[in-house]
């Protein structure tokens, strides 16, 4: 009796997989592990002169944790993310809803969704310069406040801790609420059109159905969303660095975490940089699996 030959095609799956898991330990797994280790190391150029590598043990922790600035750094970040993350979110939210409503059928939808994301495109360094442009001192927006009598003499945004956080925050809300709009409003067209249906034919005001519809069943995306803005906020840097000149103006109120970590990488301080780098990575770390766990925790037990 001949037997049948089966063909496996299992090793191909492992073949188009290898490139990723090749890529990925090249540039990301390596350089982790090489920060982690190198945070262990006092190596740092005075001038021409070399000091280190020399094995510290955890004395860059210590440092880090002991420096008075980095707390005030970390207030900063967290400051101008929620600044540009709440509006963000109640923007999108609201405009995910009105895309995605069948009851409104609104026209034009690809030209609108079109436009909210152009903003997204934009390079951020491009973005800062332009709203340093429009804000500097003798910039257009004090010009057109000026001539229209509405102020006397120039304000001075980027000198005032408020208005230069807020123009960052700004930024970062016209940057990524487009993109926010777009993976909300997926979410809720994945939802059973019959749900929505049902709800109008019992009476369902639209406020009921957004609140006892709508968001119980996006819980998943707006997770999602949150952790992504949570890392991108963590992690936030050009926008503030291109906007104050890296110096995070006025009086360092708008230096971020990685502003700081920039700095110790600019002065080859390889070894406070490779702490400052484990530790953001730990508080993100931390932060995304708070967020998620009690998130997901309460979808799970609705359900």
């Amino acid at each position: 009796m001949r037997k049948k030959k089966f063909i496996s095609y299992s090793k191909w799956g492992y073949l188009f997989l290898a490139p990723f898991f090749i890529i990925y330990t090249i540039f990301a797994l390596i350089p982790l592990l090489s920060t982690f280790y190198n945070s262990f190391f006092e190596n740092y150029r005075v001038g021409l002169t070399q000091v280190g590598p020399t094995f510290i043990g955890l004395d860059n922790y210590k440092e880090i944790l002991t420096n008075a600035g980095v707390p005030k750094y970390a207030m900063n970040t967290l400051i101008m993310w929620l600044l540009g993350f709440v509006p963000q979110i109640v923007v999108s939210l609201l405009l995910s809803v009105w895309f995605a409503s069948s009851a409104l059928k609104i026209k034009g939808q690809s030209f609108f969704k079109t436009v909210i994301y152009l903003p997204n495109l934009i390079m951020a360094a491009a973005f800062s310069m332009l709203f340093f442009t429009l804000f500097s001192d003798a910039g257009p927006i004090n010009s057109i406040l000026t001539s229209a009598g509405l102020i006397n003499e120039p304000i001075r945004y980027l000198s005032m801790t408020n208005t230069s956080r807020g123009l960052i925050a700004l930024m970062n809300f016209l940057m990524w609420y487009g993109n926010t709009t777009i993976l909300l409003m997926a979410g809720i067209l994945g939802i059973d059109e019959s749900l929505f249906e049902a709800a109008r034919m019992d009476g369902a005001t639209s406020g009921q159905i957004f609140s006892k519809i709508i968001i119980p069943l996006l819980i998943p995306i707006l997770v999602f969303v949150m952790i992504t803005s949570l890392i991108g906020g963590i992690q936030m840097f050009d926008v503030p660095q291109i906007l104050t000149k890296g110096d995070g103006l006025p009086n360092r109120t708008t230096m971020t975490l990685i502003m700081y970590l920039n700095k110790h990488l600019f002065s080859r301080n390889f070894g406070l940089a490779g702490a400052v780098s484990v530790m953001i990575f730990l508080i993100t770390a931390v932060l995304s699996f708070i967020v998620y766990n009690f998130s997901m925790k309460s979808y799970y037990a609705d359900k």
